[in-house]
């Protein structure tokens, strides 16, 4: 085909998504059914982890629960029994390890079987400058935000491509689009993070996988208590996040199969205008929407004793 006839089809189905995206607005997609699917979660010990096990227990999934955190855990089996979870399977495996990330996860193949929605949702955060991190935290955040999703989607990617049913869901941040002030190693993973599951979205489209849906998640700070401390300038504008509003829209965005979800809605304006403007009126606007003041009052999560 020639340039001006792939040109002509670039044209049409570009006005054709457009136009669909716009009916959708109105419109919503109908939600998937996820009962009876398997349901992996890593970080389902607290925060936004617990959260999405509960909301996938009222919809009748089985229930795969990973964290390091044992008591953690069992508060969210707990919790998910309460709200109606008929299988659950929890496991301690910390996600910056590669071996025991697939001893795991062989575990759960053989107990339970192929994971069919996998959700890569554990996170930590050294909020320090880059100079001021220690060489070892920063290594863990990279193993942890980054490393994990490569291990995860290597253990149960190809289950999912043979039966070409499944979906990746991948908890990134808004600071995985945009730098941000005493967040470098953050940013750098969740940077990573994004590039890494829009490119296996490629691949799934290159192998003609349609059935194998990916889902990637951009939220600012989130009231969980992983970002205490940290202030936002404008809280109309850009609001510290309620986690169960948050959940709830990964929900609706996993059984809408939306490839991308920003929150909140502001952020879209924001990072459109950060691709076109020139790079210091993008500072401005940074500065303006507070990104370089954002971790100044930084405490993070309290730590047990």
């Amino acid at each position: 085909m020639n340039f001006f006839l792939e040109l002509l089809k670039v044209i049409g189905l570009s006005t054709y998504y457009m136009l669909e995206s716009l009916v959708f607005l109105f419109v919503p997609k109908r939600k998937k059914n996820v009962s009876g699917e398997i349901v992996l979660i890593t970080g389902a010990g607290s925060g936004i982890g617990r959260l999405l096990s509960l909301k996938f227990a009222k919809l009748g999934a089985t229930l795969v629960l990973w964290d390091i955190n044992q008591d953690g855990l069992r508060e969210t089996c707990r919790l998910a029994e309460e709200n109606g979870a008929v299988r659950i399977h929890s496991y301690i495996c910390d996600c910056s390890k590669r071996q025991e990330v697939y001893r795991v996860a062989d575990q759960v193949k053989k107990e339970v079987g192929d994971v069919s929605i996998l959700v890569n949702n554990a996170g930590i955060v050294t909020g320090r400058s880059f100079i001021e991190s220690p060489d070892s935290l920063v290594e863990k955040t990279m193993e942890v935000n980054t490393m994990a999703h490569f291990w995860t989607y290597k253990a149960f990617l190809p289950a999912m491509i043979a039966s070409n049913h499944g979906h990746l869901v991948s908890i990134a941040s808004s600071a995985g689009l945009i730098g941000v002030n005493r967040l470098a190693d953050y940013c750098a993973s969740k940077f990573a993070a994004v590039g890494f599951a829009e490119s296996i979205s490629f691949e799934m489209k290159v192998l003609g996988k349609t059935g194998v849906k990916t889902t990637t998640v951009c939220p600012y700070f989130i009231n969980t208590g992983m970002f205490d401390g940290c202030s936002t300038r404008w809280p109309l504008l850009l609001p510290i996040l309620d986690p169960d509003y948050v959940a709830e829209k990964i929900m609706t965005a996993i059984r809408r199969d939306q490839a991308i979800l920003v929150l909140p809605r502001s952020l879209y304006f924001f990072f459109a205008l950060k691709n076109i403007l020139p790079v210091k009126v993008g500072i401005l606007l940074a500065d303006f929407a507070g990104a370089l003041h954002f971790m100044d009052s930084f405490k993070g999560r309290a730590k047990k004793d």
